[in-house]
């Protein structure tokens, strides 16, 4: 017998037993996979005696590892519906707009639009028949002939990345696939989405773990929506869509030439931008940047000032940081103790303040800049300036693209720049990249380099960091007159090693080894680029490794 702490009971169950059999039926509905000591697991998950003396936790969709466990598993019964009724027909799924996913046909002579009432009519049928997905073990060579018999071609190709000698499917049925994440145990399981036309296929909508389990209202998010658009038809071009696709530019020796690619798309689209300033230099006085976490603003703001520096414009560089109030005033203003501040909040800027000396700037005033100390946590003298007639500002920070920040200047003499990476790239066809993963490692390896922070560290700020994004940066992103695309294709194969050694120190025993777990599961298919001085001194890759000519 194996003893578990279950639902804050001690239990004794036998070996072999799921952990499915330990719920009620009446239970069973809204829950998707469970958590085992440090680690996630199915429901179907078989306790055996490593398990003894083990918490077991049932997770719901209010859990952010279930959420994802319950989008592969609607994905999948998506992926099935289509084999079902289209064998031939090659889909993707991409994270779209609007926090949804999109489903896409890759087979060029295939109507998508005439497709959709059939496959949401199988999806609501084989979710109704409630039928059992397993998880099944196989050798690489028997999950290549699995591949093989349903058209799975990309899957194959990721399998020699695949430092394992095993593969886990999931069978339903007759039908296997693998989405690279936990499924729920049967399709009966998935009982809320939506499937929505949407060109050039349809939205699959679920619920979100960080909005109660609720589906967000869709919203139609036309810049978003092209920029993911750019960032596709850019990667398709490229041919970068797929991990697959990047290892093997590595393995041909074109290393050099696939860095400096991606480096180019960045030139390109800082070449578009300064077209799009000059063109409005006599009205833009302000420039204001904003985007989420380790997107790369620093150096971007330094290449947009030589952006605009050898088309002759020279603009100044003001820090949103000096204008914060001390935090005896930000504690007055919110009503809380020091320790429970949310330091995130406008109001912890002196906005009456820096509207003034951005209203008396453009207007061609001296002005006395202050200056924040942060280890005396006051605001001090700064230096004194006059602009020259036609010379833009530029601000970058969380609240640069929120119109109550800069409500002194007029709309039109504001240029918004929202940056972000956009990386529209799969494991497989059915398996999109976390773009949210890709920026946390990134700032893992940045604040490793730089803050002395360890992952495990990281880790923890992460999820505060990211309900700020939502509250503050998201809502204004489709204000901006340019989006940049800072994901550069070649990134985590020159962040795998750095990632990797800091992401290894975490043990099964921490309470961050479940998001290490899931960032070393993605880096270990990438090939290794270990020469990184291949990488430019001034690219937006230094700001996280080092080396950066800006001295960031």
């Amino acid at each position: 017998m194996i003893k578990v702490n279950f639902n804050n009971q001690h239990l004794s169950v036998e070996e072999g037993t799921r952990v499915l059999e330990l719920v009620e039926k009446k239970d069973r509905k809204n829950l998707v996979v469970c958590q085992v000591g440090a680690q996630i697991k199915e429901l179907n998950y078989r306790l055996s005696e490593k398990n003894d003396g083990m918490t077991i936790k049932l997770l719901n969709l209010n859990n952010a590892e279930a959420g994802r466990a319950y989008s592969a598993s609607l994905r999948y019964i998506v992926a099935m519906a289509f084999y079902n009724i289209y064998p031939d027909v090659k889909i993707r799924f991409s994270y779209n707009i609007s926090r949804s996913i999109s489903c896409q046909a890759l087979t060029k002579s295939f109507n998508m639009s005439r497709a959709v009432e059939a496959i949401s009519e199988e999806v609501k049928r084989i979710i109704e028949a409630d039928l059992p997905i397993e998880r099944v073990t196989v050798t690489i060579e028997e999950a290549t002939e699995i591949y093989k018999k349903f058209h799975l071609d990309d899957k194959i190709e990721i399998l020699q990345y695949r430092p394992e000698s095993t593969v886990h499917l999931y069978k339903c049925g007759d039908y296997y696939n693998y989405l690279h994440n936990y499924m729920v145990p049967s399709t009966g399981c998935i009982h809320n989405y939506t499937i929505t036309p949407y060109s050039p296929g349809f939205i699959i909508q679920y619920p979100r773990h960080d909005l109660d389990a609720n589906i967000p209202e869709f919203e139609e998010e036309a810049t978003y929506c092209k920029t993911l658009q750019r960032a596709y038809n850019w990667a398709e071009k490229a041919k970068v869509q797929t991990v697959a696709d990047i290892n093997r530019k590595i393995e041909r020796g074109e290393v050099l030439e696939f860095v400096q690619m991606c480096e180019a798309h960045h030139n390109r689209q800082l070449a578009e931008l300064g077209d799009m300033i000059e063109k409005e230099i006599e009205d833009v006085r302000l420039i204001a940047i904003a985007g989420p976490s380790s997107s790369g603003k620093t150096t971007f703001c330094n290449r947009v000032r030589i952006e605009l520096l050898s088309r002759g414009i020279n603009p100044v560089t003001i820090s949103m940081d000096d204008y914060y109030f001390d935090k005896a005033k930000i504690s007055e203003l919110q009503g809380k103790p020091v320790g429970k501040l949310d330091l995130e909040h406008i109001d912890c800027l002196d906005v009456e303040l820096f509207n003034k000396d951005l209203f008396d700037l453009i207007n061609g005033e001296e002005v006395t800049l202050p200056r924040f100390n942060f280890k005396m946590d006051r605001r001090e003298k700064g230096k004194t300036i006059r602009l020259e007639q036609n010379v833009p500002i530029i601000i970058e920070g969380i609240h640069a693209l929120n119109e109550k920040l800069t409500k002194s200047i007029p709309k039109h003499q504001k240029f918004k720049i929202y940056i972000a990476p956009h990386a529209q790239m799969n494991i497989d066809n059915h398996s999109p990249l976390s773009v949210t993963n890709a920026r946390l490692i990134r700032r893992i390896v940045r604040d490793m380099n730089f803050r002395g922070c360890p992952a495990a560290t990281t880790i923890d700020m992460w999820q505060s960091v990211r309900n700020g994004e939502f509250r503050w940066i998201y809502p204004n992103q489709e204000n901006a007159d340019y989006v940049f695309n800072s994901s550069l294709g070649y990134e985590l194969c020159v962040l795998k090693k750095q990632a990797m050694e800091a992401l290894m120190q975490i043990t099964a025993s921490d309470p961050q080894y479940l998001v290490a777990n899931r960032l070393i599961k993605t880096l270990k298919y990438f090939r290794q680029i270990d020469d990184d001085s291949l990488v430019p001194c001034n690219s937006l890759l230094r700001e996280f490794i080092g080396g950066s000519c800006f001295n960031v």
